[in-house]
C-alpha cells in the first residue's frame, strides 16, 4: 500500500504565506513526477505545480512567481511554498505522485493522490 499524507493548510490572511507538505509512505520502489493540484468550490481539479524526478519544474500561470515546488526525494516528499496568497487562492490542495511498484516482477508505475488539505485565504 502507498500513501500520501500532506499537510500545512491553513487559514491566512491576502498576502500571507504558508507550506504545504505532502509525504508519501509504504512499499514502493522510486517515486516519478510529483505534482499539486488544487480545486475550488464548483471548479474542476487544476494543476498548480509539478516536479519531475530530476527536479524539472512548471507551474500554472495563476501561481508563476508566486509559488515554487520543490521535493526531498530522500525524505520521499514534496513540498509547496505559496507566498503572496490571494483569496482566489483558496481551495482544497491534493498531492499527487507518479509511483513505481513491484507487481511479481514487473515494475509497473501508477498514479497516487492525497487526501487533500484546505487553504483558505482571506482578503
Amino acid at each position: 500500500q502507498v500513501q500520501l499524507v500532506e499537510s500545512g493548510g491553513g487559514l491566512v490572511q491576502s498576502g500571507g504565506s504558508l507550506r504545504l507538505s505532502c509525504a508519501a509512505s509504504g512499499s514502493f520502489v522510486t517515486i516519478y513526477d510529483m505534482g499539486w493540484y488544487r480545486q475550488a468550490p464548483g471548479k474542476q481539479r487544476e494543476l498548480v505545480a509539478g516536479i519531475s524526478s530530476s527536479s524539472t519544474t512548471n507551474y500554472s500561470d495563476a501561481v508563476k512567481g508566486r509559488f515554487t515546488i520543490s521535493r526531498d526525494n530522500a525524505k520521499n516528499t514534496v513540498y509547496l511554498q505559496m507566498i503572496s496568497l490571494k483569496p482566489e487562492d483558496t481551495a482544497v490542495y491534493y498531492c499527487n505522485a507518479d509511483i513505481g511498484r513491484f507487481s511479481g516482477l514487473k515494475l509497473v508505475k501508477r498514479d497516487y493522490w492525497g487526501q487533500g488539505t484546505q487553504v483558505t485565504v482571506s482578503s
